[in-house]
């Protein structure tokens, strides 16, 4: 039997066949690196305060003209509406924390007390001055986690789908690494309702908006990174294959193909989303030397070398690219579309 099977017999329940994962023991000739730029106190992503400023003013220039062209008669009356957006936010946030009051099951020492301790380790290493209220929603089998605010009070939602059966994590790593991101929000400001209020409109602005939104998640990823390291592999692997099939993800396959993958429409696909490309995070997970890409793919195979640091190694063969003749009945590879070898036509 596979000794670190991807999905146990019974979820939830102790296999004995199933062993944890060896601990690396280095050498006695290994050489410790001072820690990497982004592996040291949590970093904010370069780009969040510029592109912050930016779209803080496009939104007061918004709300200035719509005054102007209102009071010159240009605008119907009815454009003044977008002068209650922070009442409708104020609203949307607090029917947001009191659902989760009202339907979700509250991190306590006793309830869900393994994730309970994560989430007090996180807010005292980054030095808040209280804890954040936590709760575990039903996730009908998506993986997700979100932070948000209402008043003076900051909360964190955990999808139950990070959990197994009886309440103990699926991973405790990743569940380290995603409680650490979603405090890391809070400790950054991300949820503050005056940062919601001034930069909300302008979010829907395309490419700048989700390019803000990018940058506020890498920031997120240094804080949990600094929670937990060892918990980025499995977090990815969480994210990308789900649940059960975390551990078998390749961490360093996977964040090799952000070098790989590129083109026209991968580059817009990054451009549009809120949240950096998956490949592209595992890419700036591994290399804690430099901010996560936020416009343009990482060009260079790397391979971490200790306490954040990297080295540069020639770029492996595709994975998928197999010699001739190692599939059966004459089938080919798929064309490799990142360099040609023999019988690539």
């Amino acid at each position: 039997m596979d000794s670190h099977a991807p999905i146990p017999s019974v979820p939830g329940v102790d296999d004995p066949l199933v062993a944890d994962r060896p601990e690396h023991v280095p050498g006695p000739a290994a050489l410790w690196a001072p820690p990497a730029k982004y592996s040291a106190a949590p970093r904010r992503h370069p780009w969040e305060i510029p592109l912050l400023v930016l779209l803080i003013l496009v939104s007061v220039g918004a709300y200035v003209a719509v005054l102007v062209l209102v009071a010159l008669g240009s605008l119907s009356d009815y454009a003044l509406l977008v002068l209650v957006l922070p009442l409708v936010l104020f609203l949307v946030r607090g029917m947001t924390y009191a659902s989760q009051r009202v339907n979700g099951v509250q991190l306590t020492p006793s309830q869900f007390p393994e994730g309970y301790r994560i989430l007090v380790e996180a807010a005292a290493r980054y030095g808040l001055e209280y804890v954040p209220d936590a709760y575990v929603v039903n996730g009908n089998g998506a993986i997700n986690a979100f932070a948000s605010g209402h008043g003076f009070r900051r909360f964190v939602v955990i999808y139950s789908d990070l959990f197994e059966i009886g309440g103990r994590a699926r991973s405790t790593k990743a569940l380290e690494f995603v409680i650490g991101h979603e405090v890391g929000h809070i400790a950054a400001g991300h949820v503050s309702y005056w940062r919601q209020v001034v930069s909300s409109t302008a979010m829907s602005i395309p490419i700048i908006g989700s390019s803000l939104s990018r940058a506020q998640e890498y920031t997120a990823d240094n804080y949990g990174y600094y929670n937990r390291p060892s918990g980025a592999p499995e977090a990815i692997g969480v994210m990308a294959a789900g649940k059960y099939m975390l551990t078998a993800v390749d961490f360093d396959q996977f964040a090799d193909r952000a070098t790989r993958e590129k083109g026209f429409f991968v580059t817009l696909v990054n451009a549009l989303a809120t949240h950096p490309v998956l490949t592209w995070r595992a890419a700036a997970l591994r290399d804690r030397t430099r901010a996560g890409a936020l416009w343009r793919r990482p060009t260079t195979v790397q391979r971490g070398v200790g306490s954040g640091n990297v080295a540069p190694i020639p770029a492996p063969p595709a994975p998928i690219d197999l010699p001739d003749g190692a599939l059966p009945n004459g089938l080919q590879s798929p064309p490799n579309v990142y360099s040609p070898g023999p019988g690539r036509h």
